[in-house]
């Protein structure tokens, strides 16, 4: 498990990224256009850096749901790899079986 300060942390960024989204994606669309004046993406690229560190998409970090391992995180259940292998053993994921030959 890990600690509860973690995932709250994590929660917190998750919401920062979420408020300041929009904002973020359209000072990347102004930076990204080639069409708009050097100045005027320079003044963007400036406006981005004054936005908060966390509200940068790419600090989110994959995390468990059930224990909030970090590390080892499937996307496609949204859990680490030692409970994915405990509930597919139980048979509570379905159409996920056991490997044998």
């Amino acid at each position: 498990m890990a600690k509860l300060s973690l995932k709250q942390r994590e929660e917190k960024r998750e919401k920062l990224v979420a408020k300041y989204a929009k904002k973020y994606a359209e000072l990347k669309a102004i930076i990204d256009d080639a069409q708009r004046s050097d100045e005027e993406r320079y003044l963007a690229r400036l406006e981005l850096q004054k936005l908060p560190r966390n509200a940068n998409p790419t600090r989110l970090r994959n995390r468990c749901a059930l224990t909030g391992r970090p590390r080892g995180t499937f996307r496609m259940f949204g859990l680490g790899r030692n409970k994915i292998r405990e509930l597919a053993f139980k048979g509570d994921i379905p159409g996920m079986v056991k490997a044998s030959w």
